[in-house]
This record gives C-alpha cells, sequence and structure tokens, in this order.
C-alpha cells in the first residue's frame, strides 16, 4: 500500500541523513474552467450534514480521496462550494462533526485534524496518535466532545475534544502542531464554548503530558486492521469491527472492553447503533447485514439483500429502516421489523458513505461527483408501497431471494435528483523523454499533455488511444531523471528529491526564455523551486525589508538555518544568479488553480498548503532547509552525473589531426555543434584545405566550446572547414545533446568515443 514518503535518518546509525522531499499536487489550471478547481477529483470517501444556526440551507462536507474537503452550501437544487479544507497529504477518508462549528477529520496520513468548519478552512489543530492509516471516526450526537477514531494499527481511540483542542502552552514540545501546515497556531482559534462538556458522570480520562500534551485514552483488543466505528447518542457505547469480523463492543469512558458479537464471515466494513445503545447494525463484506442485540449480546436478524460487499449504512431517524450500499453499487431500503426490502437506486460505482437529509440521501461513490436520490426518509412505508419489494432473507445471496423466484430487480429511481459533479481522476500517467511533459489519461477516457513546471495543460487530445498518443510525442533526447510522479490523489503529485533533482539543465534557447543568453545553462528544478515559492519569497522579504536583503539576492538569518544545516558541504552557488529573484515564463505557476505544496519540516509531519497562502513566516522548520537555500542563497546542493567524459579521435583514413589531451569533459547537455566547433579550434592543418566554406558548418556564429577548461584554445581560422561528428558510424545532427548520443547512439557504459572528419561541400 502507498505511504506517505517519510523523512530522515531518526536512528543513530553513521548513514548520511535523508533530506526531506517537497512534493507539489497540480490542479486543473485551465483558466476559461476555473470552477473546476472548486471540484473534487477522486473518490469520495465521506459525507457529513449540518443545519447552520441561521435561515440558510445546509451544508454538506465532502471528504475525498484527492485529500481535501469541500463545504458546499445546498439549496434546492444548487450547490455551492464555499470552502475548501486543505491540509492532509493523502485520502480523507471520514469526517464528522463535533459540536456547532468543529469538523473532525481522519487521513490514510495517520492524522486526525480539527477544523473550524464555519471559517474559510482554518485548521485548528493536528492529532498525531495513530501508527498507521486512520480509516473511520464517531461521535455522539448529544455529547459531541467525544469523538473515537481507528485505523489499519489495530487502534481506537477517544478523544475529548475540549481537551484536545486546548491551547498548547509555550513550555510544550511544539513538535504537537496546531494548524494546517502542522507548524503554528491556528490564525482563528476555536472558542472551546462551542464544544459540549462532559459531565462528571461521563468524563473520559484525559491523560496529560507535560512533553507532548494531551494523549487520547486507547481502547485496547483490537489485533487486526479497524474500518468502522458507532457511537450512541450519549456517548456511553461505542462498537468497532474490521478484519477480525467480529463487533466489539466498549466503554468509550473507560477504554475498557465489554463483549464482542460474532456471526459475520468477513470483514465488518459498516457499523450505526440506534440513539439509545440498544441495538447496533452491521454491513459486511459477507454480503450480509445484521442487527445485534447490545444488551442480549447477540444477532437477532441477518439481511441478505447484497450480492457483494456493504460498505455504507445509514438509518431512518427512529432506527425502524436501514439503507444500505456497498460493492454492488446498489442502494437499498429494508424495513427492520417486516424485512422488507426495496432496490431505490444503482450507482455506476460502488457506494462508500451515505447521508440522509429528510426525503433525501446524498451517496458518496468512488467517483468524484456526489449524488442527491430520493429516500422517503420521513416516511420509508410510502417508499416500500411502491411495490416491486421483496423479503430479505437470513442467508448469504447465493441461497436466499427464492422469492424473487430468478427475476432481475428494477430500481424505483432511475436518475438521481442532483449532482454535484467532480473533475475526472487521472488513472494513468507517462513521463515524457523531455522531462517537462506528462501525458496523463483521466477515469472518463480523456488524454492531456500538463507541462510540469508551469503546472498546466498545454495540450487536451480528448479521447484518443494513450498509447499511440505517448508514442507519437516521442523524442530522442536523453535528460536526466530530476523528479517522479504519483497519482494516487486523482491529480499528478510531483515529487523533488535532493539532491537528484538538480540533475537536469536546458539551455535558455530550448526552454525559449527572451532576454537571456541563448547558452545559460538553466537548471529546471531551481527555476521550479523559484516558481513554486515565489509567493513565499515575496511575503518574506516583505516581513524582513530590506534587512533581509543584499546585491546577491536575501541572506538567511542565524534563525533561519540551523548549524547542523550549514555544516553540509560542496555546497555550490550558481553563477547564473545575478536574476535570481526573476521567475521565468516557462516556471510561472497558475494563482488561479495554484498547486499545493506538500513536505515536512524539521519538526512535527507533513504538511499541505497552496502557493499562494504561504505568509512568508515558513522557515526550515517547514520548508526543507535544501529549498530555501535554492531559492533563497542561489545555493544547489553537490550533484552527479552532470557531466560527460568522451574520446574525440579522427574518423579512419583522415589526414585531420587535433591537439587534443587524452579524455575530454563537457556537460551533458552540450551539442555536438560545439564539438565541431572545438575541431575547428585545434585543428592542425599540414598544408590549405581545399573544402573551406565562409560560412559555419551549421550557421551562425561559433564561439568557444565549454569543452574541458577553456584553456588555450586557438581563435577559430576565418575560413570554417566543414566537419561531421560522428558516433557508430552515425552522422550526429548538430543540435544533439553528448547526453543523447550516450543513450541512443552509444549504448554502452564505457566513456563515449566520437569521431571526427572533413567533408567535401555540396
Amino acid at each position: 500500500m502507498h505511504r506517505v514518503g517519510s523523512a530522515g535518518n531518526t536512528s543513530n546509525s553513521s548513514r548520511p541523513r535523508k533530506e526531506k522531499r517537497l512534493t507539489y499536487v497540480l490542479n486543473y489550471a485551465d483558466d476559461e474552467k476555473s470552477s473546476l478547481y472548486m471540484q473534487h477529483c477522486a473518490g469520495i470517501n465521506c459525507l457529513a450534514l449540518s443545519k447552520p444556526a441561521s435561515d440558510g440551507g445546509d451544508y454538506l462536507f465532502t471528504g475525498s480521496r484527492d485529500g481535501t474537503l469541500k463545504r458546499w452550501e445546498l439549496n434546492e437544487n444548487a450547490a455551492t462550494c464555499s470552502a475548501t479544507f486543505e491540509s492532509h497529504v493523502d485520502w480523507v477518508n471520514d469526517a464528522v462533526l463535533a459540536g456547532d462549528n468543529v469538523l473532525v477529520s481522519c487521513s490514510s496520513d495517520a492524522t486526525l485534524k480539527a477544523w473550524n468548519c464555519l471559517s474559510e478552512g482554518t485548521c485548528i489543530r493536528t492529532l498525531r496518535q495513530h501508527s498507521d492509516y486512520v480509516t473511520c471516526l464517531a461521535t455522539a450526537k448529544k455529547n459531541s466532545n467525544v469523538v473515537a477514531s481507528a485505523g489499519l494499527g489495530g487502534e481506537v481511540f477517544i478523544w475529548d475534544l475540549e481537551a484536545a483542542l486546548a491551547p498548547i502552552s509555550k513550555s510544550n514540545d511544539p513538535t504537537e502542531d496546531d494548524c494546517s501546515n502542522g507548524v503554528t497556531s491556528g490564525a482563528n482559534p476555536l472558542p472551546v464554548g462551542t464544544l459540549r462538556t462532559i459531565g462528571s458522570s461521563s468524563s473520559i480520562s484525559a491523560h496529560l503530558n507535560q512533553s507532548s500534551g494531551y494523549a487520547p485514552t486507547a481502547a485496547k483488543g483490537h489485533k487486526e486492521s479497524v474500518y468502522a466505528l458507532a457511537m450512541n447518542d450519549t456517548g456511553t457505547l461505542l462498537v468497532s469491527g474490521g478484519t477480525e469480523k467480529v463487533v466489539r463492543v466498549w466503554d468509550p469512558r473507560s477504554g475498557l472492553k465489554t463483549m464482542k458479537l460474532k456471526g459475520h464471515t468477513d470483514n465488518i466494513r459498516a457499523l450505526i447503533m440506534d440513539p439509545t445503545g440498544r441495538y447496533c447494525l452491521s454491513g459486511s463484506s459477507d454480503s450480509m447485514i445484521r442487527l445485534w442485540d447490545i444488551g442480549q449480546q447477540r444477532c437477532v436478524h441477518s439481511y441478505a439483500v447484497h450480492t457483494d460487499s456493504v460498505w455504507a449504512l445509514a438509518s431512518t431517524p427512529s432506527f425502524s429502516h436501514v439503507y444500505s450500499g456497498g460493492r454492488d453499487m446498489s442502494l437499498y431500503l429494508t424495513d427492520l421489523s417486516t424485512r422488507e426490502s426495496l432496490l431505490l437506486c444503482t450507482e455506476e460505482h460502488p457506494i462508500l458513505q451515505m447521508a440522509l437529509q429528510d426525503d433525501n440521501i446524498w451517496i458518496a461513490t468512488t467517483d468524484s461527483s456526489v449524488h442527491r436520490w430520493p429516500a422517503e426518509g420521513r416516511n420509508p412505508q410510502k417508499a416500500l408501497q411502491r411495490g416491486a419489494s421483496f423479503l430479505a432473507g437470513n442467508l448469504s445471496f447465493s441461497r436466499a431471494r427464492v422469492s424473487l423466484e430468478g427475476s432481475t430487480l428494477v430500481p424505483v429511481f432511475k436518475e438521481p435528483e442532483f449532482t454535484i459533479p467532480g473533475t475526472p481522476g487521472i488513472v494513468q500517467h507517462e513521463i515524457l523523454n523531455n522531462r517537462r511533459h506528462v501525458l496523463t489519461k483521466d477515469s472518463v477516457g480523456s488524454v492531456k499533455l500538463w507541462e510540469i513546471t508551469r503546472g498546466i495543460v498545454v495540450e487536451d487530445y480528448g479521447k484518443v488511444p494513450f498509447d499511440e498518443k505517448k508514442e507519437e510525442l516521442f523524442e530522442m533526447v536523453s535528460i536526466p531523471a530530476w523528479f517522479s510522479v504519483d497519482t494516487r490523489l486523482g491529480s499528478l503529485s510531483v515529487h523533488l528529491d535532493t539532491p537528484q533533482c538538480f540533475s537536469a539543465e536546458m539551455y535558455s534557447a530550448d526552454l525559449n526564455i527572451s532576454g537571456k543568453p541563448e547558452d545559460d545553462k538553466v537548471n529546471l528544478a531551481r527555476e521550479t523551486l523559484k516558481g513554486l515559492l515565489t509567493h513565499w519569497l515575496t511575503k518574506r522579504r516583505q516581513r524582513h525589508g530590506s534587512q533581509a536583503s543584499s546585491t546577491n539576492g536575501d541572506v538567511l538569518s542565524g534563525k533561519d538555518f540551523s548549524a547542523k544545516s550549514l555544516a553540509h558541504s560542496r555546497i555550490e552557488v550558481d553563477g547564473n544568479a545575478e536574476n535570481d529573484s526573476m521567475v521565468y515564463p516557462p516556471f510561472e505557476f497558475s494563482t488561479v488553480s495554484p498547486p499545493s505544496i506538500i513536505t515536512e519540516g524539521s519538526q512535527g509531519g507533513p504538511w499541505r498548503k497552496k502557493i499562494t497562502d504561504l505568509d512568508g513566516t515558513e522557515d526550515e522548520k517547514d520548508i526543507p532547509w535544501w529549498c530555501i537555500d535554492c531559492v533563497v542563497n542561489c545555493r544547489l546542493p553537490p550533484r552527479e552525473n552532470i557531466k560527460c567524459s568522451f574520446y574525440l579521435h579522427p574518423c579512419e583514413g583522415s589526414t585531420v589531426q587535433i591537439l587534443t589531451q587524452g579524455k575530454l569533459s563537457a556537460p551533458r547537455i552540450l551539442r555536438i555543434h560545439k564539438v565541431v566547433n572545438y575541431v575547428i579550434e585545434k585543428m592542425v592543418l599540414d598544408k590549405p584545405m581545399d573544402n573551406i566554406s565562409s560560412e559555419g558548418t551549421f550557421g551562425g556564429p561559433l564561439q568557444h566550446s565549454a569543452i574541458g577548461d577553456g584553456s588555450g584554445l586557438k581563435p577559430i581560422p576565418k575560413f570554417k572547414p566543414l566537419i561531421e561528428i560522428l558516433c557508430n558510424n552515425q552522422v550526429l545532427p548538430p543540435d544533439m545533446s553528448l547526453a543523447t548520443v550516450r543513450a541512443y547512439i552509444w549504448k554502452k557504459p564505457e566513456d563515449l568515443v566520437l569521431n571526427y572528419r572533413v567533408v567535401q561541400p555540396k
């Protein structure tokens, strides 16, 4: 399974420490379709409904596999995205509302986050206690100060939100972070009064640790992964289920387990409790729904309505009927007492979660869109009276449904009443040879070409064969792999690791940068970092004022860099830093739908933020020091494989010799026409040549070669012979680089061997 990239060598090993990675996540940046930026681009894992204090419509909160949550203002047949909550660095797996203003979410990044749900996306606190993905949450409607969390590590924690969200004293360890970037306190701290306090009769034991702050109550007992949690309204009972195939019952006040309920034959994926805590419903991968009597500690009914795993359950307020959905993409309504069941609708994707809103039900699936269907939630019998219902069996589907007599169920509703659309997520990608473009294919088959140094789609090819388009775009060019990409979040996540990311260079002419000498070398990672952090750098300079700048750019103060960072040796200063702060057009990122940065500072865990939300206060505790050193001080870490060694020999039978000193060395991006220049400059002519031309071999003025150290070069003759450079008896184009020759023509591990010859003009 995917893991969040981790930092650092935390042991006492003598191995060099692994530097923090910087990742940036690209959003669809078509200005004409900027509204797409407000949509999810991956499956919706969770839903939560809230009715604001005013007379306005309800709020729907959605949490997605794209790592974000969104708040939608609902009216009749309209949904407006009024806030995006962005801080998680991996899938958002569940979310619950606690109190009037608090939204709590959990993620595969192993954290819980508390948000001011009425804000523009303010994260109040990041809670780190889990050792693995956090998969589910539960809260008590009448005691919303209690929140339970569980995950793949088999851990179940019960949180006292009032204690967990209390301000951390300055004496405490700062690694317990408080906000969206996991570093400083939120700008709008939540009033504790918005949470219902726990009475003395139901208080949770809060363990306070002076070094790390609040710690939750641990409910110990699960030996395997937990996928589902539920709690009664008062918060006095908690149930959990997962891969152990049993429902465990806990006292959340003490964390002690009271019983376990056996009956399912596969993973338990969904749980709900009635308001009083007497009954519990469970949905399992064995395709069964079971109704448990907690007091009697037994299963009182089983319902076989699904043909595959049951992943989502929702009940009517009276707990008389249950809505169920799952892997078979079907939504059923079942009367728990009469066992009468009805197929309400079918989705096009597996159902992950549901939220009942009066007579409607919102359904989240593995798709990025959310649908609202009729549900008759206030009078479910009205829906069952529509007919086409069946009696749910108490055995698995393969042995049940006798009453169906082989007939095919017809859903009551064919189309959803309303849809909150999402953007198709990227499901396939290919990094092209030029190392600036990535070809992608999304979930609806549309193929696009992204320029990752600007974060935009430069070409939308529509629904064309992906492999054919990849072959069509192939270029015979060799540029080092300076970044990696994944699409786990439904969009392109571009990863930069030092020092590998600084290995790729191009000439400014190849990037069409005007006002810059054509043969200036441009480091792709450095310019990309400048584009990403230009807003941060501007804000930082505004904060530091003139004291933070000098003729060579900003100079970091002692507070910005630790002694450990400055101790790194062999740091290279970029020689082309005279216009260091300038961001060139090939590296300008959109501000309409800006990319987000995901990284991990020296303290706390990973964090995520839009590049336009960086305020200049972030330093090396937040942003990796090597990124700051590159952007602010024009310094690059030592790099490997930026030079290419080769031999230059005359072709067999050639009478022309050049003055060489054995093996030569040049930048990998050096063009063959520069090698031609070098040959001409070094030629030793015994007699005048007949095949000379007053024009350069490849046109235009030829400058001194970058080969070797540039010393002892003879002036270029007034009349220049026509020179060809060959490799493996193949004439090389003048604009081909040494790296490309080595990769596609030479194809050997040994040092490259080039040959030259004089040719007769045509």
